[in-house]
């Protein structure tokens, strides 16, 4: 694979190379090496030090929320946690360059996007304890938020769906004249996924200006690229599609902001998808029921670790003078506080009333689900003990 330090010299869908094999040379964009320097050609992004600081705190922020989510479910507090470490500057550099109107359709790792865009700590607790104050009043696993005000639709559990939906949703936008787009992430696993194809040949044929960003971290779970396909990683298949198309080292932050400004003008301009694959590494585990240990080793993510994004960019930052060091130490701290005291509150709201579980889905709740309400409540009095007591208490009212 080639590094190049311009988005004039990347694949924009017609300018690959091709190499002996015959298979598609994708170079990739980089803006920062390893060790925070800038390549000396590189045309960086214009960034003032207020962004940077706010994208590099939204980093460390993450970071301390994932580590702490992570404890909760060890002891038993939350059922599940999927934390995005390492693949920080892919959501969060991506979501700095998007404008607070487009719609983000998510896979499970971008909780950086979502804070990046406002989400409170409160709103994280409420949902991943499926209280009452959870917007989706109990109604989906941890982590998968969702927030109509910051335009970040509801995350789903079944991988890829979110694909075809957002080349939809874009097509709307496009109709209704609306400046915005939408943007999908995704990771390289759920590329495998038929929705993936589907939606991709829908964005292009339809000429709808929405942006993927596939995460390619190397690893679907426990499964390797190398045996997820045989082609040039996931750049080469919008290519295949007719999609403009971006390859991005995905742990430059700078670099993730420019690709992502960039196909968000073509989005825009020329009324058509783009593709953006930012490749990474997660430094965790895929989530809290992964043990990585088993199909990858020590020395593979040690190498990785040389390449941590939130490293890398302070000390991109530390060159301009604009990295204080002193002031992230405080704001982890703080953060780490905040998150620890929100998560006590949480915990004690009681847990959403199971009566919300048929509401929203038709207008008046039809007797069918009204049976199967009573069912739910009759089993919950049938085995108290694997129950909350709210939920005890309200299958009684």
């Amino acid at each position: 694979m080639k590094d190049r330090n311009h988005l004039s010299d990347i694949g924009l869908a017609h300018n690959v190379e091709i190499i002996s094999n015959g298979l598609l040379d994708i170079p990739m964009l980089q803006m920062l090496q390893s060790d925070g320097t800038a390549h000396s050609d590189s045309e960086l992004p214009e960034l003032d030090q207020q962004t940077c600081e706010k994208i590099l705190k939204t980093m460390h922020y993450i970071r301390v929320l994932d580590e702490r989510m992570i404890g909760a479910q060890r002891q038993g507090r939350i059922s599940f946690y999927l934390a995005c470490s390492g693949e920080e500057a892919a959501a969060i550099g991506s979501a700095a360059a998007l404008s607070d109107n487009d719609m983000i359709m998510s896979q499970y790792r971008e909780q950086g996007a979502l804070a990046y865009r406002g989400y409170t700590t409160k709103q994280f607790m409420d949902q991943m304890f499926s209280n009452q104050n959870d917007p989706n009043k109990g109604r989906q696993m941890p982590i998968h938020y969702g927030d109509k005000a910051l335009n970040f639709m509801t995350i789903s559990s079944p991988l890829g769906t979110q694909i075809p939906q957002a080349a939809g949703h874009a097509y709307g936008q496009k109709m209704a004249g609306l400046d915005a787009i939408t943007v999908c992430y995704f990771g390289e696993g759920a590329a495998s996924e038929g929705d993936f194809h589907a939606g991709l040949n829908m964005a292009a044929v339809l000429k709808c200006p929405v942006v993927f960003i596939c995460r390619n971290n190397g690893y679907a779970i426990s499964t390797p690229s190398e045996e997820q396909f045989a082609g040039d990683g996931i750049a080469s298949r919008g290519i295949g599609y007719g999609v403009k198309t971006i390859r991005v080292d995905g742990n430059d932050v700078l670099a993730v902001y420019a690709a992502t400004k960039r196909a968000r003008e073509i989005a825009i301009e020329e009324k058509c998808p783009v593709l953006i694959e930012a490749m990474t590494y997660r430094l965790a585990a895929h989530s809290t029921s992964d043990d990585p240990t088993g199909y990858r080793s020590k020395e593979e993510e040690a190498r990785w670790r040389l390449k941590d994004p939130v490293m890398r960019f302070e000390k991109w930052l530390d060159s301009k003078g604009w990295f204080d060091e002193e002031a992230i130490k405080a704001f982890v701290e703080a953060s780490r506080q905040e998150v620890l005291e929100s998560l006590k509150t949480a915990e004690k709201v009681p847990v959403a009333k199971v009566e919300q579980i048929i509401e929203d889905v038709y207008d008046t709740p039809p007797w069918h689900l009204k049976e199967q309400l009573e069912n739910l409540k009759q089993h919950i009095n049938l085995y108290p003990d694997a129950y909350p007591k709210t939920a005890r208490r309200d299958s009684n009212d």
